[in-house]
């Protein structure tokens, strides 16, 4: 009986395969119709919440309500039923969730903690946005919405994506939220998450070429710990505000911008007024971390919506539209232009590298490298691929080629004299159903003592590529041939050495 299932299983399987090629394997991705932005990131009960903005009705933008799922380790998913519905004229635009653990709302019972939920209401008869809340006091399995509701109305048609969190030094809630078409954020604060005040804004600063969205607020910790002003204390954390923007994006359309400085509860410092990027990608936009996450895990774990909004509709999937890009831990790190953030796959992602043993290149000449990937033939669709190539100099210059059809194949390429790294998808797979999805999109890169390392995550639809140890990351999506695939590696610079290729098999 158990081998007739398995084999029902595999049938199945392939079925879904042959009438859904690009449906991602590792990537979260709704059962069916569009997703976009994540929203109400929480972690409670050994749970990891993601709600995102759902069309119940259909596979393109509208309705927008929050469809909901959990995981228990980033990695598996189960879909749960719709969260919170458009209802009474009035969409679930983008928000965020907290564990209320001191009760301050009074939505709490039985003395445990309720979960709440904060987002924009969006007003589809006229043009309104304002603050709305909601709770649940079954592990976040059904809402009420709040019968005070607006918690937070300041007449503007343009208002939104309020990301709250207790900011301990002040003992309240603090509450980030856009004015789009401003290019700010105005930041409010509460006692109780129902009676918000204004208490300080920034903006005007990096990318305003675009509506400023979905912004979040937290403290990161700098690797190694190092010292940020001599004249104090050690401090090892500094704080991060991300706005993300569209358009106005580093590849065009939609992107993810942040900016490192000092928060006090009522004002961001900026240590910097240029442009920084989470993402060199076309594809990472809405960016947003969990909230709650217990000290015995201490990360900050975000990801973001694997999409642009240049081409969100248009993208050849069906009977879903649009997949989250994997969770990545964030950390800050020194470098000789400041601090930078840095992300990296969850620890978490190492289990889906397959049992059996990874192809190694155990280091050697660029010719030896290139020459034992030509016999890596007949990959699997789905990889974890790790290079690393030391010696580097301005007159160097390599390209890595992921190769899925005899004409097809997606190209990156290195430029050591402008120090920068570049996807290029124009002969990915499928690019016709949009003329700006065919391009190159390029990163600046530190290059330290001559070195680079990569590490490639494929999945049926997408490539997200982070170099130097996730200090730099580009996330792309792609449409190839179904079928295996194949890796090769040129130089046209100066010679250089792979100090060695690690090929993982993904489950």
């Amino acid at each position: 009986m158990r081998s007739s299932l398995i084999t029902l299983l595999a049938l199945v399987a392939a079925a879904l395969a042959q009438n859904e090629p690009f449906h991602p394997q590792f990537h979260f991705t709704p059962e069916k119709n569009w997703m976009n932005d994540p929203n109400g990131m929480v972690f409670y009960e050994g749970e990891w919440h993601l709600f995102y903005q759902y069309n119940p009705a259909g596979n393109t933008w509208g309705h927008m309500s929050w469809g909901h799922a959990v995981s228990r380790d980033l990695v598996r998913w189960e879909h749960l039923p719709l969260a919170l519905a458009e209802e009474n004229d009035v969409m679930i635009f983008s928000g965020s969730a907290i564990v209320d653990w001191k009760n301050t709302s009074g939505f709490g019972q039985d003395g445990q903690p309720s979960l709440v939920a904060i987002y924009t209401a969006h007003h589809t008869k006229k043009p309104l946005q304002n603050q709305h809340i909601a709770y649940s006091n079954d592990r976040g399995r059904t809402w009420t919405k709040f019968s005070g509701n607006p918690v937070l109305d300041v007449k503007m048609a343009d208002f939104r994506d309020p990301k709250v969190f207790w900011h301990e030094p002040t003992s309240r809630w603090v509450m980030t939220v856009a004015l789009a078409k401003e290019s700010k954020v105005h930041f409010y604060a509460s006692p109780d998450l129902k009676q918000w005040k204004y208490v300080g804004e920034f903006g005007g600063v990096g990318a305003t070429g675009g509506l400023w969205e979905c912004p979040d607020l937290f403290q990161l910790p700098i690797e190694s710990n190092e010292i940020v002003n001599p004249k104090s204390e050690i401090i090892n954390r500094r704080w991060v505000l991300i706005v993300n923007i569209n358009p106005g994006g580093p590849a065009g359309g939609s992107g993810c911008q942040y900016f490192v400085g000092e928060f006090d509860g009522v004002r961001f410092k900026a240590d910097h007024t240029a442009t920084l990027w989470a993402d060199h990608g076309a594809d990472f936009y809405a960016g947003v971390s969990w909230s709650d996450v217990p000290k015995a895990d201490g990360r900050r774990v975000w990801l973001g919506w694997m999409s642009n909004w240049q081409y969100a509709e248009k993208v050849p999937t069906h009977p879903w539209r649009s997949a989250m890009s994997i969770p990545r831990e964030l950390t800050l790190r020194r470098t000789s232009d400041g601090l930078r953030l840095v992300q990296q796959p969850v620890a978490e992602m190492l289990k889906l590298r397959s049992a059996a043993a990874a192809r190694k290149f155990p280091g050697g000449t660029f010719a030896a490298a290139s020459e034992w990937l030509k016999e890596q033939r007949d990959l699997p669709p789905l990889l974890d691929v790790e290079l690393t190539l030391t010696g580097l100099t301005a007159r160097s210059a390599f390209t890595l080629q992921l190769h899925t059809g005899p004409e097809e194949a997606t190209t990156l390429v290195f430029d050591g004299a402008r120090a920068r790294l570049a996807v290029d998808r124009t002969r990915s797979g499928k690019t016709d159903f949009h003329a700006k999805f065919a391009a190159r999109h390029e990163a600046p890169i530190r290059v330290a003592d001559g070195r680079v390392a990569l590490r490639l995550l494929l999945d049926t639809s997408s490539l997200e590529v982070f170099v130097q140890n996730g200090e730099t990351a580009l996330t792309e999506l792609i449409f190839p041939t179904a079928g295996p695939r194949r890796l090769s590696l040129t130089n046209s610079g100066e010679t250089t050495r792979v100090d060695g290729i690690i090929i993982h098999a993904i489950r």
